[in-house]
This record gives structure tokens, sequence and C-alpha cells, in this order.
């Protein structure tokens, strides 16, 4: 199979959350066409995308004048018109996009885009709401969650586990997770060791199941 990442990409919808996604996509090398119907917001960002037009993207022929059914995937970043970004996503589906990946607000939303075709649905605003609470709530320096009910977290080592060596330390089978790196005051991140000895200040990457995780970042 061919490998598809760094395949030009359409972002349809320019608000926060799209312009953010076609800046970073267009730093890290991706060829973007990003598309928005306010032209006020189009012309705020030509000069720092390179390809980014004005259209309806709920005009089928709007979408195939701009040569959209040539691309691979496509992101339906459209927040707050429902109607808009699933009749945008159904569009695309009809076009045959091998790869849609649309945002939505709501379960619901998400549900109805998954039926309309779009292949990948995210909720930004449910994750980043998700992952602060985290952060808000525990000694959590940050937190990602990987998978369904798996994550990994940057925090600080419980005290009793500074001076002792990982592999002494039975850290996995009393509560389930690894301490996969660690970053003394000062240094880079290193990949952690049965030999790795903890130090107060360092700062760990800890990956494992959600709850175990919390229960490990709520230790003194």
């Amino acid at each position: 199979m061919a490998d598809r990442r760094n395949d030009p990409v359409v972002v349809i919808g320019l608000g926060r959350f799209g312009s953010s996604l076609a800046l970073e996509l267009v730093r890290q090398g991706t060829e973007v066409m990003a598309i928005d119907h306010r032209p006020k917001v189009v012309q705020s960002l030509a000069g720092q995308l390179p390809h980014v037009v004005t259209a309806d993207s709920t005009d089928p022929n709007a979408l195939d004048q701009l040569g959209v059914p040539d691309f691979y995937r496509a992101v339906v970043a459209i927040g707050s018109d429902i109607e808009a970004s699933i009749l945008t996503a159904s569009i695309l589906s009809e076009l045959e996009i091998d790869d849609i990946w649309a945002k939505a607000i709501s379960r619901q939303h998400g549900r109805i885009l998954n039926r309309v075709g779009a292949h990948h649905v995210v909720f930004p605003e449910h994750d980043m709401g998700e992952r602060v609470a985290h952060l808000v709530g525990g000694r959590m320096l940050d937190y990602m969650e990987v998978d369904e009910n798996f994550a990994l977290v940057k925090t600080r080592p419980p005290r009793d586990y500074v001076g002792v060596p990982l592999g002494e330390s039975n850290l996995r089978r009393k509560y389930g997770v690894t301490i996969v790196a660690v970053k003394p005051p000062g240094e880079e991140f290193t990949y952690a060791t049965a030999e790795t000895v903890l130090a107060y200040g360092d700062v760990i990457i800890v990956s494992g199941k959600t709850q175990q995780i919390e229960r490990f970042t709520d230790l003194p």
C-alpha cells in the first residue's frame, strides 16, 4: 500500500481549528488547499497559506471546479454551521474522497457525519476540555489520551519512588503504569531503564490506563 501521508490535503472551514490545522500542515511541508466561504477570513490568511480560496463548500460544482475530487484526503473543519458541515462531508463522500476527516461539536453531530461518509470524526472541544480537566484536577503537567482509556502523562515523581531504581520499584505491578522517559532539571528527556533512579525535580513521562495513571499521579 502506498504511503499517502504527504499527499496534498483539502481543509474546509478556516475558523480557529481549521486555520490552525492548515497552518501546521503547511509548516510540516504538506501541500494544503484551504477553503472558506468568508472572503475576509481568506484574505487574512492569504499571506500564510499558499493556496487559500473563497468558495461555498456546499456547492458540488464549486468543489469540482477547484479540483477537490483529485485530492486523497480532506478535512471538514466547519464548526458552528452543522448543516453546512454535514452537507460538505456528504458531498466529499459523493466525490469519492478516500480519506475524509470531520470536526464534530456533539456526539449526535459526529454520528451523522459518520453516516454521510466521514471516515474519521474528531471532537476538539471535548478532547481539549478533557485534557484541561486532568491538568487542573491533579499533579499532571500534561495529558494526552492516545487511545480509549490509555494515556501518556507528564508529571513529577511521587516521593516514594525517588531514589529507588525503577527495576526495584514494583511500579508496574502495583499501579499498572510504566515510566517511559525522564528529564532531570536543565537536561533533555532520556528513555527510562530498570537502572534509572528518579530524583526530586525530575519530570517523567508515564504511560498506562487512564484510571491507573490517575491513581499514580495522586500519590504525594
